[in-house]
């Protein structure tokens, strides 16, 4: 991860912050205002109270997300759900034993960092958990955030479904604990291997190694059985308890809102091991280096399975929020965007609340634009539907999310022809500073 650091800083793209700043509210402030203006990663040197810097947006970007595996931006949707075919065939990955460089810290050494004004205590929100499926051993990385209790305990969300949920429920049937690994800072290619959307029986620290096309190098655990990335800033191990439940939250989630406290998983810590000058991974609830690989992930989930039974389908992107799918196609006869919107609502039943078709001259990735056909291409009495009483987020006990509006953007298909959009000769290639002296 640093080493990726020292990349954007030699290109401009990292941005440093020396005073100090305290880790309630204000750096979680810092980040959201230069996130917004910028889009930049950013290091804060000096925290109140630790002495790690924290780094923090380094992943927030499509851009960063596409060159850490060698591909374009605007690939991202045919490639993501086929990230275990990317990259090389490295070999067996090697164990290496630990340098003089790694220390023991406790939990409460590392930054405490309280995002939202609400939060019930500090969380770690960009720990990776690393763990084993009981009965056959293959590896899974996931993220689930983790409230501070104190140096021996962590509560954690793990919501249902999730393949660390299944290991946890698994492991209690059979009456022990579940051992795991949170990595603060581990490789960066594992950062898309846990986002992505793997099945059950995949391998995701092979995923990494794939997508990194070569070993990554692996080093025992001090406290639990199992192997973790050597280059790790940050390792936190520890086990979930068995039968264990305990209050967690209210903590500010990444649709905005709070949830509020529940009952969850309990974790007991029973060790943290650092590198000597580690570097702390921070990630902003709700920020794009959150919501981005969410995004990604729902979008290439839909863009295969509508591909898979219709044609046309030329891109898919989640805009401005993953329950918002936007779906660019190339009509091929009357109807065509009528099926499309309603598969896609069979293809991804929890996130596409709103699904928006539009022609492929219209850019999905700009929202002004995707607006623009809505207005002068969708007739609300014939173009618009509303599927009612149907589930969407899991996480609705209220039912605030059920239903879905569907929206075809798209030209009449018998009338394309009157709907071509007006074009100025040249407009996109002129140089300002031919006319005016400057270019803003």
């Amino acid at each position: 991860m640093r080493e990726y650091m020292a990349r954007l800083k030699a290109r401009g793209e990292l941005l440093e912050v020396h005073s100090e700043v305290d880790p309630k509210h204000e750096l979680a402030a810092v980040t959201n205002a230069a996130q917004q203006r910028w889009g930049k990663a950013i290091l804060f040197h000096k925290v109140k109270g630790t002495g790690f810097p924290v780094l923090t947006n380094i992943y927030g970007s499509r851009d960063r997300l596409a060159e850490l595996i060698g591909i374009k931006a605007e690939d991202f949707c045919r490639q993501w759900s086929n990230l275990a075919g990317l990259g090389g065939a490295p070999a067996a990955s090697a164990a290496v034993e630990p340098g003089d460089d790694l220390v023991e810290k406790k939990l409460s050494d590392l930054p405490l960092i309280t995002y939202s004004e609400r939060d019930a205590a500090p969380y770690f929100t960009s720990a990776m958990f690393l763990a084993k499926e009981p009965e056959t051993g293959v590896g899974n990385l996931s993220f689930h955030r983790s409230m501070y209790v104190s140096d021996t305990e962590l509560r954690c969300r793990l919501a249902p479904r999730h393949h660390l949920t299944l290991y946890h429920e698994k492991a209690e049937s059979m009456g022990r604990p579940l051992d795991a690994a949170m990595l603060i800072g581990p490789p960066p290619t594992t950062f898309l291997s846990a986002a992505a959307p793997l099945p059950y029986d995949v391998d995701e620290m092979e995923v990494a190694e794939k997508l990194a096309g070569h070993p990554i190098p692996m080093r025992q655990c001090r406290h639990v059985d199992l192997m973790v990335p050597a280059s790790t800033e940050i390792v936190i191990e520890g086990r979930f308890l068995p039968n264990e439940r305990r209050p967690e939250g209210p903590f500010g989630e990444f649709m905005g809102y709070y949830t509020p406290e529940g009952p969850n998983a309990v974790f007991e810590v029973l060790g943290v091991t650092c590198r000597r000058d580690a570097v702390f991974h921070s990630i902003l609830c709700g920020s794009a280096e959150e919501v981005l690989t969410l995004e990604l992930s729902v979008a290439a989930n839909v863009y295969q399975r509508v591909s898979a039974v219709l044609p046309g389908i030329v891109d898919v992107t989640c805009q401005p929020f993953v329950l918002h799918t936007v779906v660019k196609m190339r009509q091929q006869y009357e109807g065509h965007a009528r099926q499309v919107l309603l598969s896609v609502i069979g293809a991804e039943p929890t996130w596409a609340k709103v699904v928006t078709v539009v022609d492929e001259d219209v850019d999905i990735y700009d929202m002004d634009d995707v607006m623009w056909a809505v207005l002068t291409r969708a007739r609300p009495d014939k173009d618009i539907m509303i599927i009612p009483a149907t589930p969407s987020f899991y996480r609705d006990p209220n039912k605030d999310h059920w239903s879905r509006l569907l929206i075809d953007a798209t030209a009449p298909f018998e009338r394309r022809a009157d709907f071509e959009r007006k074009r100025i000769p040249g407009a996109d290639a002129v140089d300002l500073a031919k006319y005016f002296g400057h270019s803003e």
